[in-house]
């Protein structure tokens, strides 16, 4: 069960952005309920029901914990849980059904366009790193995916012609995401100059290549962002996250409808896409004003 907490967390820093504060509330609150299951004889995280998380819940009342530290463990254990379902390494949702207080959403902090583009310019497109880097910023903008999603290209997902990627989301759901006109140019580029000399006379079918000829990982792809958020001048915290909500929340200051933004995302429910809109207040005010009729 250790390592799946430890994958859990990873996912939590990595593909949501979390602050380090809150993962290690979560690994506490994670941590306290896998050693509850255990002096239950419970080692395998699919050998834990419904019953065995209620029966937890009142353990931590009769210890004495006050209702909010209560909810918010509950909270982490249902976030655990929809973890291990999307990740299909549990089939049933122990902590499902259990009531609990709304879940607040966190959102990463969204780039200003501008910033957006002084970051995306950041890369130097002289050497083979900063050609790739520049295609992986590119794409991440163009098309809002995830990190997961990004490690995992493969690169006939890439149609060069049409101007579209198919990429595999949460639960193995394949979408299909347009590829911008910058995004394009720049994978034309390292395609045709990076990818092969990185590639050397190794064979890998991931489009995007380490210096080593193998597919980059997850925290390769987090610590690229970072590195070119500061080189662009940014000093606020950001992760791929932050791409993929800029994507979305700069759509939608454009004017995209909410349903095509809800598929580029590969979200199955529309209000998990509301979460990523950050509609400024001028432009809700330059709405009232044209629509309202007393505006």
């Amino acid at each position: 069960m250790t390592k799946l907490i430890d994958q859990f967390l990873d996912y939590l820093s990595i593909e949501r952005g979390l602050s380090k504060n809150t993962i290690v509330s979560y690994k506490q609150d994670l941590t306290k309920f896998a050693g509850y299951l255990k002096s239950r004889s419970i080692t395998k995280i699919q050998s834990v029901t419904k019953h065995n998380v209620s029966k937890y819940i009142y353990f931590l009342k009769d210890k004495g914990l006050s209702s909010s530290s209560i909810s918010r463990n509950l909270v982490t254990i249902k976030v655990f849980f929809k973890f291990l379902i999307a990740e299909r390494l549990v089939t049933e949702d122990a902590a499902g059904v259990l009531e609990s207080p709304r879940l607040t959403q966190y959102l990463p902090e969204v780039l200003g366009m501008q910033e957006v583009v002084k970051m995306l310019n950041t890369p130097d497109g002289r050497d083979l790193l900063g050609q790739r880097d520049k295609a992986v910023l590119e794409l991440m903008y163009a098309t809002g995916m995830r990190v997961s999603e990004m490690v995992e290209l493969m690169h006939e997902n890439l149609n060069m012609d049409v101007g579209f990627i198919k990429c595999t989301g949460k639960g193995g759901k394949e979408r299909i995401v347009p590829v911008g006109r910058v995004a394009k140019i720049a994978l034309s580029r390292y395609m045709e100059k990076s990818r092969p000399k990185l590639l050397g006379k190794k064979e890998d079918r991931h489009l995007f290549i380490s210096r080593l000829g193998k597919k980059i990982s997850r925290q390769s792809f987090w610590k690229m962002v970072r590195k070119y958020a500061v080189a662009a001048g940014i000093k606020r915290k950001i992760t791929p996250h932050t791409l993929r909500h800029s994507f979305a929340t700069h759509l939608l200051e454009k004017g995209a409808d909410l349903r095509s933004v809800q598929e580029m995302l590969g979200h199955a429910d529309i209000s998990t896409t509301q979460l990523y809109t950050h509609i400024n207040k001028s432009r809700l005010k330059g709405i009232h004003k044209k629509f309202h009729p007393r505006g």
